[in-house]
Formats: structure tokens, C-alpha cells, sequence
């Protein structure tokens, strides 16, 4: 069947702003013959990891493969254990996955949908390697607990920051809140590099140079230029051979493209305009609407909206009406991963983590965005109240 176009942009789409200094600076590296992770990457590594409060960022061609890095950096293997969430994107649980790991699932909390620290308290294990809490929807889950548990058992924390950017956690902004921080700049994000793109933050330099050897195919160089690892010429020494390179172990070509660095550094520039005009209209939602109820925003933390997560009571019903008879087109963020077919595969299925399924029955994300105008704001709002 054909499915109606939505109106006022009321999808899930496009989650920034382009505009005349973003052509600019494409431009700009056009006119540079548009080379590969250079200049401009170091610039936004640079601004970016400052922005966060954390020591280095690195730049890579999305947040699936910022967790393919942080869990290889993290040395999970065969054997060990991941602590995460079942209500996310599926790349944050299948980068412990892919690794040989098992994946455990601890539930989530009924008011948030954020990772429960009880539940992941009573899944920790001698053979448990990492915690990956994911801050949802932009807002970010209870960082005290999961480092008091991370710290007392001797487990790295990587915290999945694809929906918030800019977000907050007690005055310190996400990225320097764990061992490793994952973002995302995949086009429905608050920050966007031409569609896809991320960065990894750390203030660990050990952490750092194994992932910036694993971006970069394990390479080195005498002639680095923030792309490979360099040679230590205390036991390699150069000679007159400038150009060798060697490759230490099986890596991957994960680096940004000059044009999205570039791109990257104006939308960081206008990041916290745009997550404010989120907030705004999150207000408003919550101000407006009552057949359905929002997820909480708890005081202590800064909830930048990548997704506005409501709770209704006849989910598909909701949905289809919304999308069908008003073309405003809702959605639902995310399948239970331990639900999912590959999940069931390795062993997963219905009973792991009981509050998840259960709102699973009741989630659904309003469409939230800069670019939404009073008009559609108000058409949303009234149509939902309008609802019977």
C-alpha cells in the first residue's frame, strides 16, 4: 500500500540545520581537492573534545564504528561479558557481538527507559569486561551509580552518547562521563556530518592510540599527520626511508572525510542554539499533551531531545492513526535488541529484561526537531488532544 507524505515535517528525517556556512565550508575543501582525514579533522577532533571536557576525540565515519573501536580498545574477547541495554540502536549491543562476547541485557527504568544500575548491579560477574550504558533520547542515565559499580569491580565504562550530543549530567557534558564516550552524526541526530559520521572521546591516552590505530588499519608512519600512530624512533629509526609504513595488527579504515570535519566544525558551532530550540518545543509537548504521557526529565541532568519518548496506551493503534489519517508520522525507538531475530540466535528471547518488553507495548517518539515551525508544533499537539 501507499503510505501518506507527512506535513510540516513532522517525521523523523532530518534532525539539524544546514545552511549558507555549511556550503561554504564544502566549498572551501572542494577547492582543496577535497582530501582525505587532514586538516580539518584534527580541528574538529580538537574543538569537539574540548567542547566535551574530555583530552582527545577521534573522528570516524559513525557511531557503529566509534563502538566497533571502543570495544576492540577495550580488548573484549571470547569469553568476556558487556553489560548493556536492550532498548537501543542494535550497533551498540553487536560491537561486544561481533567481537565474541556475550552480550547481557539489564532492564531499564519504567519512568526513563534509561539503563536500571540495579538491574546492572545484579548482572555484573567475574567475567563481565564492560558496562555500556546508553543515554537515551538525549538524556543521560544515572552516571553516579554505573561508575561506583564500574570502579568497586574493576570494569571499563563506555558510555553510547548517539543521542547527546551537548547533553548534560549534573554541569558535565556527555563525552567525558566514562572511559570512552560514543557519538553519533548520522542525520536524524542533533548534530549532523552529511548524513553519517561520529566521534569517540577519551581522556585516556592509552585507550586513544589503540583506537587510533584501529581507525587507521594499525598503521605507522614517520610522517603521521594526526592519521596514523607514529613510529617510536627510539626503536625504529628512520634512515633516510620516510616513507615506510608497517601495520601492527588487523585494523579498519574508519576515518572522516575532510568535507564532514568541516561540515562538523559549524554545526558544533550552532549546536547548543539548536538543542535549545529542542527543549523549547519539548516544553511545549509537555505543557499541551495528556492522551499520552511523556517520559520523565529528571532535574539533575540536561535532556537535549534527540527523541521525545511519550507513552500511549494502545501503541499501534496510536500510531497508524497519527501516521494514516493526519500524516504525522511517529515512531517507535527501539525493538527490544534481545528480542530481535539475531538476538534470539544467540540465545536471547522474551523474560530477560520484563520492564523493557513491557514498554515496549506503550513507546512512541514524537517527531522533535529545529527545524519545526509553531504551525507544526500546534498541529501536532491539537491533534493528539484531539485524539478520542
Amino acid at each position: 500500500m501507499s503510505l501518506p507524505k507527512p506535513i510540516h515535517e513532522l517525521e523523523f528525517n532530518h534532525g539539524s540545520i544546514y545552511g549558507p556556512e555549511e556550503a561554504a565550508a564544502i566549498a572551501a575543501v572542494l577547492a582543496d581537492s577535497a582530501p582525505s582525514c587532514g586538516a580539518r579533522v584534527l580541528e574538529f577532533e580538537k574543538a569537539f573534545a574540548k567542547y566535551c571536557g574530555a583530552t582527545q576525540a577521534l573522528a570516524v565515519t559513525s557511531a557503529t564504528a566509534g563502538l566497533d573501536l571502543a570495544l576492540a580498545a577495550a580488548g573484549v574477547r571470547p569469553g568476556d561479558e558487556v553489560i548493556t541495554t536492550p532498548i537501543s540502536w542494535i550497533s551498540t549491543a553487536n560491537a561486544a557481538a561481533k567481537l565474541g562476547a556475550t552480550v547481557v541485557f539489564a532492564d531499564v527504568d519504567p519512568d526513563t527507559l534509561n539503563i536500571n544500575p540495579a538491574s546492572v548491579a545484579a548482572k555484573i560477574t567475574g567475567r563481565t569486561r564492560v558496562i555500556l550504558p546508553v543515554h537515551l533520547y538525549g538524556q543521560c542515565c544515572d552516571m553516579d551509580e554505573l561508575t561506583e559499580l564500574a570502579r568497586t569491580n574493576g570494569i571499563l565504562l563506555i558510555d553510547d552518547c548517539a543521542h547527546t550530543a551537548g547533553a548534560e549530567y549534573k554541569g558535565r557534558k556527555t563525552g567525558s562521563l566514562a572511559d570512552i564516550s560514543v557519538f553519533s552524526f548520522h542525520q536524524q541526530k542533533n548534530m549532523v556530518t552529511l548524513g553519517e559520521g561520529g566521534m569517540v572521546t577519551t581522556s585516556d591516552t592509552t585507550l586513544f592510540e589503540r583506537m587510533l590505530g584501529l581507525r587507521s588499519l594499525c598503521c605507522r608512519s614517520y610522517d603521521p599527520k594526526g592519521k596514523y600512530l607514529a613510529f617510536d624512533e627510539a626503536q625504529h629509526p628512520m634512515g633516510k626511508r620516510y616513507w615506510e609504513l608497517d601495520f601492527e595488527d588487523l585494523g579498519s579504515n574508519f576515518r572522516m572525510t575532510e568535507i564532514q570535519a568541516a561540515v562538523g566544525l559549524i554545526q558544533l558551532r550552532k549546536l547548543d542554539a539548536m538543542n535549545q530550540r529542542r527543549i523549547e518545543i519539548a516544553a511545549e509537548y509537555t505543557r499541551r499533551i495528556s492522551k499520552v504521557r511523556p517520559l520523565a526529565v529528571l532535574p539533575d541532568r540536561k535532556h537535549v531531545f534527540h527523541i521525545f519518548g511519550v507513552l500511549a496506551d494502545n501503541k499501534e493503534d496510536f500510531m497508524w492513526r497519527m501516521y494514516t489519517d493526519h500524516r504525522i508520522k511517529v515512531w517507535s525507538h527501539y525493538m527490544p535488541i534481545h528480542l530481535t531475530t539475531a538476538y534470539r540466535k544467540l540465545g536471547h528471547g522474551p523474560g530477560e529484561c520484563p520492564v523493557a518488553e513491557s514498554l515496549f507495548k506503550h513507546y512512541v517518539s514524537l517527531p522533535i526537531h529545529p527545524r519545526l515551525t509553531p504551525e507544526a508544533v500546534d498541529y501536532l499537539c491539537s491533534t493528539i488532544e484531539a485524539l478520542s
